[in-house]
């Protein structure tokens, strides 16, 4: 496991940057988006949403939880899933996260909730805000993930 740095100056790079995930993504990977609020979490997903062809805005699953797209919204099923509002590893439990794998990207903002233990080949990206706006974006990289990350 490797990890990485990337700064990011705006909403524009962190769009772009989801593009590029979504280029390398498949199914049955699972893509953690870490930070605060307001870090740029739903932004990214929505980058890789862009990027498998999905037009339009896509809703933020704060309240949804789960929000799902299949295919032809996109070029492969994906779970955007927001665990923000959830207390305890139970209650993800329920949602039947793993399910989604078997037929779709997960992309998990909030990865937290279940601890650190979750998805040990999940990428896992923890993005930071910086004094001046700008976000630092921090990729822990499984082997999974080593070659697909070097074309980012």
């Amino acid at each position: 496991m490797a990890d990485a740095a990337i700064l990011l100056a705006d909403e524009a790079e962190m769009l772009a940057l989801g593009s590029r995930l979504a280029a390398v993504a498949g199914i049955g990977d699972v893509i953690a988006l870490e930070g605060g609020l307001g870090a740029g979490k739903t932004t990214l997903a929505r980058g890789i949403l862009e990027g498998l062809g999905l037009e339009g805005e896509a809703p933020s699953p704060s309240f949804a939880i789960v929000q799902p797209y299949d295919v032809p919204e996109v070029r492969l099923p994906v779970a955007h899933v927001d665990l923000y509002r959830l207390d305890t590893p139970g209650e993800v439990e329920e949602l039947a996260l793993d399910d989604y794998r078997m037929d779709s990207l997960l992309i998990v903002e909030w990865p937290d909730r279940l601890g650190e233990d979750a998805w040990p080949d999940a990428l896992r990206l923890h993005i930071g805000i910086e004094p001046d706006g700008a976000r630092r974006l921090t990729a822990c990289v499984p082997d999974a993930w080593t070659e697909r990350w070097s074309q980012i």
